[in-house]
C-alpha cells in the first residue's frame, strides 16, 4: 500500500511553509526594499546548497475532523549551506510572521541552529529582523499568563562565541533579544537607512516622554560609531558580500587553522614611496591606509570598525597568501592617541585573532593614552590596561613594526615584551616615556630659569635629546631587534607570516571568548 497521500500531504505544507507570512505581508516586505527570508538565505548561500531544518514547522489550526485548517510558518529559517563552497548554517528571520517576534519562531529552532553550528564545526550566519522576544503585550492576554525572563539557549550562544565563527547581519529594524544576537558576534553588520538596532524601539521610547524615529534612535550610523556593529552596508547585497570576505580570513571552526589562498601577489614586491611615508617633522600627519594596502596583498586588506575607536585601524589581510590580523595606528585620527575607545576596539581585536589563530602585525605609530578630563572620565587607564592584559593573554605570533612613535604605557601595547620581540622600526621611529615635547620643560627648568636666553637653552637641549634618542642609539642596544629600510617592509611581513605558521596550533583558547 503507498504513501502517496501523506507524502502530497508533505508537498502542500511546504507549499504552505513557502508562502511565508501570506502575500499581502510579503508584497508589503518587498515594497519596503527589504529581501524575504527566503531570498536572503538564496542569496547569502551557494546556489542550490541550502537544505533546511524544520520547514513545516510552525502553528496549526485543525478542524472536528482534524484536517489542517490553517498554517503559520516559524519565523525563524535555517539550515545547512556553503558559502564559497564551505559548509555553513545559514539562518533568517521572517519580518512577514509577525514582525519576526522570537516567539512565533519556536525556540527549539533556535537552539538547534546553533548546537548545528557548535557540534559540527560551521561557521553560524543570522540575517536578523524582528521585534524582539516577547512581540507585544497584545500577546499576554492572547497567552493568559505571565512569565520571568530568560532566553533558551542564551548558554549556546556564549559557548558558540568561543567554537565557530558568527556573523550577524541587521537588514531591517531590529530590537531587544535581536538587538542581542546583533552584538553576540564576531562580526555585525547594519544596512545604511534599513536598519535600525535599538533596545526599544520609538513607541516604547516615546512612552517615557522621547520622541524619535527609528534612524534617530538606532540608525547604523550610531552604532557603527559607538562599536556596538562593526560595519555597515550599502544594501543587503553588500552585506553579504561583506559577509563571504569576513569569513574567507577565518577557520570554519577554532579547531582548524586559517587557510592560505593564492593572491597573485609576489612576496618581494617594493614600493618606492614607503621611503617617504612618514615626514620628517614629528608633528606632520599621514595617512595609515596607503601603508596598509602597499604592504599587505594587493586587494586583501577588510577593515572592521571603521568608525569607533579611530586612532586605530583594525583589519584582516593576506601575506603571501596567509591570512593576518592587522593592527595600525592612524595618526590622522588624534594623531594616533588611544581613547578609551580605541583600547575596547583594540582588546577586542586582539581576542578574536587569538581565538581564529590569525597572527598578528602591529604597525604602530602610538603617543599615548589621551589626557585630559574626559579620558579620566572615560576611565582610560582601565580600558587601557585590560587592553595590554589582552595583548599579554594572546599566544599568537606576534610582529611589531614602529613606524613612529611609541611612548608611555600605550606605546608598550605595541607587543608582549615576555616574549620573542619579532620587532622591526623604520628609521623614523621615535619612543620613550613620553615625548620630550611634553616634559623637556619641566625636566630642565632650572636650567631655563638660569640661561641668560632661555630660547636658545632650550633649543640646545632639544638638540642633544634628539641625539641620544635616535633609533640607532636604541640598536646598538639591542633595545629594538632591527631597524629597516622601509621600502623593505612587503618582504619582511610576508617572511613573519611564512614562518608563523609553524607555531599556530589548532583548537580552543584557554578562556572564551565575549562579545
Amino acid at each position: 500500500m503507498s504513501w502517496q497521500k501523506e507524502v502530497d500531504e508533505l508537498q502542500r505544507r511546504k507549499a504552505l511553509a513557502a508562502e511565508l507570512g501570506g502575500p499581502e505581508k510579503v508584497e508589503r516586505q518587498r515594497q519596503a526594499g527589504r529581501l524575504t527570508a527566503r531570498e536572503r538565505i538564496d542569496a547569502m548561500a551557494d546556489p542550490g546548497s541550502f537544505h533546511e531544518f524544520g520547514e513545516i514547522a510552525g502553528a496549526s489550526r485543525y478542524g472536528d475532523d482534524n484536517e489542517l485548517e490553517s498554517f503559520t510558518p516559524s519565523n525563524f529559517l535555517f539550515g545547512r549551506a556553503t558559502i564559497d563552497g564551505r559548509p555553513a548554517v545559514v539562518s533568517a528571520d521572517d519580518f512577514t510572521v509577525r514582525g519576526g517576534a522570537v516567539d512565533a519562531a519556536i525556540h527549539r529552532k533556535l537552539v538547534e541552529a546553533k548546537l548545528l553550528a557548535s557540534e559540527y564545526r560551521m561557521p553560524l550566519i543570522r540575517m536578523i529582523e524582528g521585534t524582539g522576544g516577547g512581540g507585544s503585550v497584545k500577546t499576554l492576554e492572547q497567552s493568559g499568563y505571565s512569565y520571568i525572563p530568560e532566553i533558551p539557549g542564551w548558554d549556546r550562544m556564549v559557548s558558540n562565541l568561543s567554537e565557530v565563527p558568527i556573523v550577524s547581519l541587521g537588514l531591517g529594524p531590529v530590537a531587544g533579544l535581536g538587538a542581542g544576537r546583533m552584538v553576540m558576534s564576531h562580526y555585525s553588520v547594519l544596512v545604511e537607512g534599513q536598519a535600525q538596532m535599538f533596545v526599544a524601539g520609538p513607541p516604547v521610547v516615546a512612552a517615557v516622554g522621547e520622541k524619535r524615529t527609528k534612524e534617530e534612535l538606532g540608525g547604523a550610523h550610531i552604532h557603527a560609531a559607538n562599536g556596538a556593529v562593526d560595519d555597515t552596508a550599502e544594501s543587503e547585497a553588500d552585506a553579504f558580500a561583506k559577509t563571504r570576505r569576513f569569513l574567507s580570513y577565518l577557520p570554519s571552526s577554532v579547531h582548524e587553522l586559517p587557510q592560505r589562498r593564492e593572491t597573485g601577489d609576489r612576496a618581494d614586491r617594493t614600493e618606492d614611496w614607503l621611503i617617504e611615508a612618514v615626514p620628517r617633522n614629528p608633528r606632520s600627519l599621514y595617512k595609515v591606509r596607503p601603508i596598509l594596502e602597499a604592504v599587505f596583498d594587493q586587494g586583501s586588506l577588510f577593515e572592521i570598525g571603521k568608525r569607533w575607536g579611530t586612532a586605530i585601524v583594525t583589519a584582516f589581510a593576506r601575506l603571501d597568501g596567509w591570512p593576518v590580523a592587522v593592527l595600525a595606528s592612524d595618526p590622522m585620527a588624534l594623531g594616533g592617541l588611544w581613547t578609551a575607545d580605541t583600547a575596547r576596539k583594540v582588546e577586542r581585536f586582539v581576542d578574536l585573532a587569538e581565538l581564529f589563530h590569525l597572527p598578528v602585525v602591529h604597525m604602530v605609530d602610538n603617543p599615548g593614552f589621551m589626557i585630559g578630563l574626559q579620558a579620566e572620565r572615560d576611565a582610560t587607564i582601565r580600558w587601557g590596561c585590560r587592553t595590554l592584559t589582552s595583548i599579554y593573554q594572546a599566544s599568537v605570533p606576534w610582529c611589531a613594526l614602529i613606524m613612529r612613535k611609541a611612548y608611555g604605557m600605550a606605546g608598550s601595547a605595541h607587543a608582549n615584551a615576555s616574549r620573542f620581540h619579532w620587532r622591526m622600526a623604520w628609521p623614523s621611529g621615535d619612543w620613550g616615556s613620553l615625548p620630550i615635547e611634553g616634559g623637556l620643560e619641566a625636566a630642565y627648568k632650572s636650567d631655563l630659569e638660569k640661561a641668560d636666553d632661555p630660547e636658545a637653552e632650550l633649543a640646545a637641549i632639544k638638540a642633544r635629546l634628539d641625539a641620544v634618542r635616535s633609533p640607532f642609539r636604541t640598536a646598538e642596544k639591542f633595545g629594538v631587534e632591527e631597524i629597516i629600510d622601509p621600502r623593505e617592509t612587503r618582504a619582511r611581513l610576508c617572511a613573519f607570516a611564512e614562518t608563523a605558521q609553524r607555531a599556530l596550533v589548532p583548537g580552543p583558547r584557554s578562556f572564551g571568548y565575549r562579545s
